[in-house]
């Protein structure tokens, strides 16, 4: 038996009576008709399935699925489908969609002509005291002690003069041995600051002396150790000095 249910007949149409009931046969005469009646509803889903009955919905389902199958798939048959389709989880293309990433506007810092506008890197008159500078040459004594590993009489010369030039050299006691320009000879003192090209030192008069890198020669001396310094093969930033690789040279000139 197949429908969602019984329909109420109009005049003249002809159906099935539910269980229970008989319907008149049409043999009977007019009178006869009208005394039996037949009352007609819908299975609700729990009747449709004891009695197996399969509702207008599912069957519109089936068919829509069947034509789809059909229609995708001409060249396979309706068993073939069915066959690889039971019990069977069929995964769709997905295709996600990229996120564009955002670009992080980084934060512009100070040029070098703004800096030397705002004079960040000044020293003033009241700040230029030797004595003031003192314990930044003792912090930088135990920066060298920790960068060697502890200076031995027996430490070889060649690996101090090796970490010596890649390592921070501001707060060092440098004195100029040789240079092209015989006044810059013999100044000493504490290093304040490095650039490129130059050397700032403050001397144990209170005095800030700006000497050049090029054609001089300078040594460091640290608990007994001297190393020299030539000033032309060490024009370098002291950030780019730490990841440069320098080459043992026989004889260096100024």
């Amino acid at each position: 038996m197949k429908g969602a249910g019984v329909r109420i007949p109009g005049p003249g149409s002809r159906c099935a009576p539910t269980p229970g009931m008989t319907a008149t046969p049409e043999g009977r005469s007019g009178a006869e008709r009208h005394e039996t009646r037949a009352t007609y509803r819908a299975f609700s889903q729990k009747e449709a399935k004891e009695l197996e009955v399969q509702l207008p919905g599912a069957q519109q389902a089936e068919a829509f699925v069947r034509a789809f199958l059909k229609r995708s798939m001409p060249r396979m048959s309706q068993q073939a489908c069915e066959d690889q389709l039971q019990r069977k989880a069929v995964v769709l293309e997905y295709f996600t969609r990229r996120k564009r990433k955002e670009k992080r506007k980084r934060s512009k810092g100070l040029s070098a002509r703004q800096r030397r506008e705002l004079h960040l890197f000044d020293i003033t008159a009241e700040q230029q005291r030797y004595s003031l500078f003192l314990p930044l040459h003792e912090l930088w004594k135990q920066y060298i002690r920790d960068l060697c590993g502890g200076l031995k009489p027996d430490t070889q010369p060649q690996m101090i003069q090796a970490k010596l030039l890649k390592a921070d050299l501001h707060g060092a006691l440098i004195s100029v041995t040789k240079s092209k320009c015989p006044s810059y000879v013999g100044v000493t003192g504490i290093l304040l600051q490095e650039t490129k090209h130059l050397f700032k030192i403050i001397t144990k008069e209170d005095r800030l002396k700006v000497i050049p890198k090029l054609n001089c020669v300078f040594t460091v001396e640290i608990d007994g150790f001297i190393s020299y310094i030539y000033g032309s093969k060490f024009q370098l930033r002291s950030s780019e000095r730490s990841a440069k690789k320098f080459k043992a040279k026989g004889t260096v000139d100024l």
